[in-house]
C-alpha cells in the first residue's frame, strides 16, 4: 500500500500494526489525553505569494519592529551588549553557516577546535577546571547542574536561593519533577539541610544585586551540598570568578555576547565544573591531543576529539548523564570570538563602563521628585525604582511616551520590589535614550 503522504512513510497497514502493538483501537484513542481543540487546529495562512510579494511582505513586517530604535530599559536575563563587529563578520562566513555538533567528530577538526576554544574561554571566565561545548540556554544548563549535583551527592532535594530568575526556576522545577527531586526556594542559606544536593545562586541575582558567594559556598559545603552559581559572564569581567569563591558548578547565558537579543532565541547555556565532577557533566566535551606520528616537518600534529562520550545518551542511553545531544555551536563560536577579541582588559573595561553608566542613570532618576531607588546592596546593571504612581501605571505612562520601561516586579515577595520597576542600563544603552527616560519620568512626576 502506498503511503498517503510523501513525508509520512507509514502506510495505513503500518499504522494499524503499530496501534495493535501498543494496544489502542485508533488514532483518536492514542491522542485521547490531548483536548480535541488542539489536535488539528485550523491555521489561518495567507494564500501563496510570489517571491517579490513575499519579500515585500517580510520587509513590511520587519519595518514594524521598533525595538532597535525605541528606548528600552528591559533586562532580566536578556541584555543588549556592545558586541565587537568582528563577531558578525566572522559568523557570516559560509564555513560556519552549518555549524553543528559533529557525529563523525574526528573529521570535523575545525568545529572541534572552536569548541575547545569555547571551553577554554568559559573556564577562564568562571574560574572552573572543565567546561562543555554548551547547552541550550541558561535555564536548561542550571537544571542539568541540579541533576548532576543530585547524582553526585545521592540526595533528592535542591535549593534555589531567591531572588532567582523565575524562568530558570520554572525549568529547574520541570526537570526535577521528572527526576523525582524536591525543589525548595530559600530566602537565606540558613534553610539548607543535609537533604539538599546543591544550593543554586544567581550572580548578580534576579533583582540586580551582587551576591557575596563565599559565605554561601561555606554554608553549602557545611551540609555536604554543592554550590551552583548562575553567573552573568559579562559581569564576570569585573566580579570575582565563582570558582575562586568556592563554586562547584557554574552555569550562565552566553547569547548576549554573540549578538543582539532575538525573540525566542537562539540561546547558549554555559556549563563549567570542578575536575572531580568531570564524568558526571552533561553534554559534549572536546579534548586536545597530539598525534604520535609527526607531520612532514617532523613536528607532532595536534588533534581534537570528543572525549568521555560514554556519558552521552546516543552511546549509553540507559546510563547517560543527560539527553543533550547537540550544542549551540554557532552562538558558542560568536561568544568565543567576542571574549577573545575583547580580552581580559577589554572585558573588564566594558563591564566597568556598564556599571558606571547604570549607576549614573540611577542617580539621575533618584534625584527626581517622587522617585526612590530601592537598593538591596551593591548592584551591577539593574536597579529597582519606585515612582509616584504604581508600577503598572508608570510602565504604561512611559509606553505612551514611546519608552519601554523596566520589568514590573511588584509581584515579587522581596520588600524592595513592592510596586517597583526593574530598570536595566548597559554599556550599549545610548545616552539619548537615558536622557529621554529622565525627561519622561520628570514629566510623569509633574503630572501626578
Amino acid at each position: 500500500m502506498v503511503s498517503p503522504h510523501p513525508y509520512i512513510p507509514a502506510t495505513e497497514a503500518d499504522r494499524a500494526r503499530m496501534l495493535e502493538r501498543i494496544g489502542v483501537d485508533d488514532l483518536d484513542a492514542l491522542f485521547a489525553d490531548l483536548p480535541p481543540a488542539f489536535r488539528d487546529p485550523a491555521i489561518d495562512l495567507l494564500p501563496a505569494l510570489t517571491e517579490p510579494e513575499l519579500i515585500a511582505l517580510l520587509a513590511d513586517r520587519a519595518g514594524q519592529n521598533a525595538a532597535p530604535s525605541r528606548p528600552s530599559f528591559l533586562g532580566a536575563g536578556a541584555y543588549r551588549r556592545s558586541v565587537p563587529s568582528i563577531v558578525s563578520h566572522l559568523l557570516s562566513r559560509s564555513e560556519f553557516s552549518t555549524a553543528y555538533t559533529p557525529y563523525q567528530p574526528e573529521i570535523s577538526q575545525g568545529t572541534l577546535q572552536s569548541g575547545f576554544e569555547f571551553q577554554s574561554v568559559v573556564c577562564e571566565l568562571t574560574g572552573m577546571d572543565v567546561a562543555n561545548v554548551g547547552l541550550y540556554d541558561v535555564a536548561s544548563a542550571t537544571a542539568e547542574a541540579c541533576l548532576m549535583a543530585a547524582r553526585t551527592t545521592k540526595r533528592q532535594a535542591v535549593a534555589l536561593l531567591e531572588p532567582i530568575h523565575p524562568g530558570t526556576a520554572g525549568v529547574v522545577n520541570t526537570y526535577a519533577r521528572g527526576a523525582g527531586l524536591r525543589v525548595d526556594a530559600l530566602a537565606t542559606a540558613n534553610g539548607l539541610s543535609d537533604d539538599h544536593a546543591c544550593l543554586v545562586v544567581q550572580q548578580p541575582d534576579f533583582l540586580g544585586t551582587i551576591v557575596d558567594l563565599e559565605p554561601l559556598a561555606n554554608a553549602a559545603h557545611d551540609v555536604g551540598a554543592l554550590l551552583v552559581v548562575v553567573a552573568d559572564p559579562f559581569a564576570l569581567g569585573m566580579l570575582k570568578a565563582p570558582g575562586d569563591a568556592g563554586a562547584d558548578i557554574v552555569t550562565g547565558e552566553g547569547r548576549d555576547l554573540a549578538g543582539a537579543p532575538a525573540f525566542g532565541g537562539p540561546s547558549l547555556g554555559l556549563f563549567a565544573a570542578g575536575l572531580p565532577y568531570l564524568r558526571q557533566m552533561p553534554g559534549r566535551i572536546v579534548g586536545r591531543t597530539r598525534e604520535l606520528h609527526p607531520s612532514n616537518d617532523g613536528e607532532p600534529r595536534t588533534g581534537y576529539v570528543l572525549t568521555l562520550q560514554a556519558r552521552e545518551q546516543f552511546i549509553r542511553r540507559e546510563r547517560a548523564t543527560s539527553n543533550v545531544s547537540t550544542a549551540q555551536a554557532l552562538i558558542a563560536l560568536g561568544f568565543t570570538i567576542a571574549v577573545q577579541a575583547l580580552g581580559p582588559r577589554g572585558l573588564r573595561e566594558s563591564a566597568e563602563l556598564c556599571y558606571q553608566r547604570a549607576h549614573d542613570a540611577a542617580r539621575r532618576i533618584a534625584a527626581l521628585a517622587g522617585y526612590v531607588l530601592c537598593e538591596r546592596g551593591p548592584w551591577f546593571q539593574e536597579f529597582l525604582v519606585r515612582g509616584p504612581i504604581s508600577a503598572p501605571e508608570l510602565s504604561a505612562a512611559l509606553s505612551e511616551r514611546g519608552i519601554t520601561a523596566g520589568l514590573d516586579v511588584s509581584d515579587r515577595p522581596e520588600p524592595e520590589a513592592r510596586d517597583a520597576l526593574l530598570f536595566c542600563v548597559t554599556e550599549a544603552t545610548p545616552n539619548t535614550h537615558v536622557d529621554a527616560l529622565i525627561a519622561a519620568l520628570a514629566a510623569i512626576g509633574d503630572e501626578v
